[in-house]
């Protein structure tokens, strides 16, 4: 069976559709303008003018609460609200003004730089197998989507969705399920959770978009944490998809999909395109009239730490996205033609051809969770397993048609090449460490046992000592001639999740992680990674980082925030007692230490010294793990089973190069149950 045929026999979301209402054909605002938008660019060419001058922000995405003229009413977008519809004149710097309506629910992001700002763009592997990515009528802009949902349709209501009802199709006998939440009443820790949950929420044009990464009433300098990011608020979704409060999750990934190809710079140099920012704040800018326009401002890295563009902003947003359409029973997001655009422009970024011969994304230090420099440039195991993810959701949500069956190729030949890279060459037990440490070097052959000319001298004298007898986990990267024997506790709890490691190997890292207790959970779940870089490496790799000192924040620091990685796993492997354990330790902390973002020394046993209190992902951490941890049914719409049939197919058995067949059939015996 090839990759395209199988991909088609699995569960898969129709084509994207139009909604629009029938009682009201002039459902842009007035009937004269419903008949095409083609027409109506370049009749407003000078309101987007006149807009532009007024903005003081560039490339921002504005919402304005002042009037609304007979222009701007020719272009509607949504307030992503089930119920309201929201009018938006979007210009070159995206304005929209405000208005309620019953009637639908209709969304027409126009930008009229057509080619500054283009969703059309052709891409390619191998000059081959890439489709060319294309928006209706043929305008190169954010597509326009006219969407209506109809009482009728086949999505869960609000109040059916506060109930915990979830209709997942790829579930057994392909019924929903029903997952009801015990009705207990909540801890005062968890009331408190909600209500700074709650609090922490940002508003953009009447209508919540996300959560402010810490939200401390005593912090007077509170830099970029008042901002909203991507990675940050994954948790706080998770909470609020779960206790069936889906609308600020659906406003966040549309918002954010209209920030993604932004063309922000550094030193007059621009990302690719479909990069997603890292965060974004709402800012208030004042116009004429003693009106104001709120400001939506991304920041793609350009003024981060190290100004580093997030790698991983992209594929939490992928993850995300499959969330909250398993949660909720709403697909209709995931069919809209923006949203399909938007996967395939990060795809396109993630898969494009580069110099790398490995299957995994390269990337350089301070890119993702761990965003200062910490000696993670490479092929750090977190993004690995963050990609995989990404690539497993978005083969299940891309419409397979004509124009994307060769995206549809190149991400499942990616995803095999990528898992068995990662099974065969990333895991390390007491078995891998023996056949480390009797490497020959200096091999050239294309039968080398050595493939990446590792020295056994770099075998570290902690982990001989340190490692199990029984157990495992995934090193941290892997390039030539190096390896990082650090574990890094996101990359093996998502390896788990996502089924990246074998059902052997995720079991065995769980085994590592009990047996390692104390080093790796302590006082507060849990260590970001293990161990920590002291001394002379501390100085030499982290550059002498006052903040990454031993110990502490990313080096060696206990984040509660991981908690429902953890969880998630162990619900997975069926070691509920191990997510039981970890919450209830935390529990006894989290909020007589006011919610911290992390914790230092060797067991988490202080508050961290630089730590952020009230830290939004460590509240809703928490309060997602509880969640799961009462209703473990809801996990299974959040983590993926092995895919058997993904490791039948190998890019070199479809090779007609004439290379010797790989080892794929030797690793297989190996490494698979």
């Amino acid at each position: 069976m090839n990759a395209i045929s199988f991909l088609g026999n699995s569960t898969m979301k129709p084509a994207y559709r139009l909604f629009m209402t029938r009682k009201n054909p002039s459902f842009f605002g007035c009937a004269k303008h419903h008949h095409s938008l083609a027409s109506n660019l370049s009749r407003n060419y000078s309101t987007f003018d006149r807009n532009r001058e007024s903005a003081a922000y560039p490339f921002r995405v504005l919402c304005s609460r002042g009037g609304i003229n007979g222009t701007q009413k020719a272009f509607c977008a949504p307030s992503i609200d089930f119920g309201h519809s929201r009018i938006i004149s979007r210009s070159y710097y995206g304005v929209c003004t405000t208005k309620s309506d019953r009637a639908g629910y209709i969304l027409a992001c126009i930008a009229p730089k057509v080619q500054q700002y283009s969703t059309s763009v052709e891409t390619r592997v191998n000059d081959k197998n890439f489709e060319r990515i294309y928006v209706q009528n043929g305008i190169g802009v954010k597509p326009l989507v006219v969407e209506r949902i109809d009482k009728d349709e086949n999505v869960i209501g609000e109040e059916e969705s506060r109930l915990g009802v979830a209709a997942p199709e790829d579930l057994e006998g392909g019924k929903g399920v029903e997952i009801s939440t015990p009705r207990r009443e909540e801890s005062d820790m968890e009331k408190e959770a909600w209500r700074l949950l709650k609090d922490s929420v940002v508003m953009y044009c009447g209508t919540p978009v996300g959560t402010v990464a810490a939200n401390d009433p005593g912090d007077k300098t509170p830099l970029n944490y008042d901002q909203v990011f991507i990675r940050d608020f994954v948790p706080s979704a998770l909470a609020f998809l779960l206790k069936g409060e889906g609308e600020i999750v659906r406003n966040f990934l549309l918002h954010t999909l209209q920030l993604q190809s932004w063309e922000k710079t550094v030193d007059c140099y621009s990302p690719g395109q479909g990069l997603m920012p890292a965060s974004f704040k709402v800012r208030s800018v004042p116009l004429d009239d003693n009106k104001h326009e709120e400001v939506l401002d991304p920041d793609f890295g350009e003024s981060a730490i190290g100004r580093v563009a997030p790698v991983d902003s992209g594929l939490w947003w992928i993850i995300l996205l499959r969330a909250y359409g398993k949660i909720t029973g709403d697909y209709t997001l995931q069919e809209r033609v923006d949203v399909q655009t938007g996967i395939k422009l990060i795809l396109n970024l993630c898969l494009s051809d580069g110099f790398d011969m490995f299957p995994t994304l390269l990337v350089t230090d301070g890119s993702c969770m761990i965003d200062r420099r910490m000696g993670i440039h490479g092929h750090p195991l977190e993004i690995q397993a963050l990609f995989y993810s990404a690539l497993r959701c978005s083969r299940e949500m891309l419409a397979v048609t004509d124009g994307s069956k060769n995206l549809v190729r190149a991400v499942n030949n990616r995803l095999s090449a990528l898992s068995f890279h990662i099974r065969e060459y990333y895991w390390v037990d007491m078995k891998k460490i023996n056949e480390i440490y009797r490497y020959k070097t200096e091999e050239y052959s294309m039968d080398a046992t050595n493939k990446f000319n590792i020295y056994p001298e770099q075998i570290p004298l902690w982990l001989m000592d340190w490692i199990p007898e029984e157990g495992g986990y995934m090193l941290g990267n892997l390039q030539p001639a190096h390896m990082d024997f650090r574990f890094f506790t996101l990359g093996n709890l998502w390896s788990v999740v996502s089924s990246l490691g074998t059902p052997k190997q995720n079991e065995a890292i769980l085994n590592m992680i009990e047996a390692k207790w104390d080093d790796l959970v302590g006082n507060m779940p849990l260590k970001i990674c293990y161990p920590a870089l002291e001394y002379d490496d501390w100085r030499i790799i982290t550059g002498s980082d006052p903040k990454n000192t031993p110990w502490s924040y990313h080096n060696g620091g206990s984040w509660p925030t991981l908690l429902w990685q953890f969880t998630l796993a162990c619900l997975k492997m069926g070691r509920t007692d191990l997510a039981e354990k970890a919450v209830a330790l935390a529990e006894k902390r989290l909020q007589v230490d006011r919610w911290p973002e992390y914790y230092d020394t060797r067991t988490g046993k202080f508050i961290g010294k630089q730590s952020r209190l009230y830290q939004t992902w460590t509240i809703a951490g928490f309060l997602t793990s509880k969640i799961l941890v009462e209703n473990p049914k809801m996990a299974s719409l959040l983590f993926w089973e092995e895919d058997y049939e993904l490791l039948e197919n190998c890019v070199c058995g479809l090779s007609k190069t004439g290379r010797k067949k790989c080892s794929r059939g030797a690793a297989k015996s190996q490494i698979l149950v």
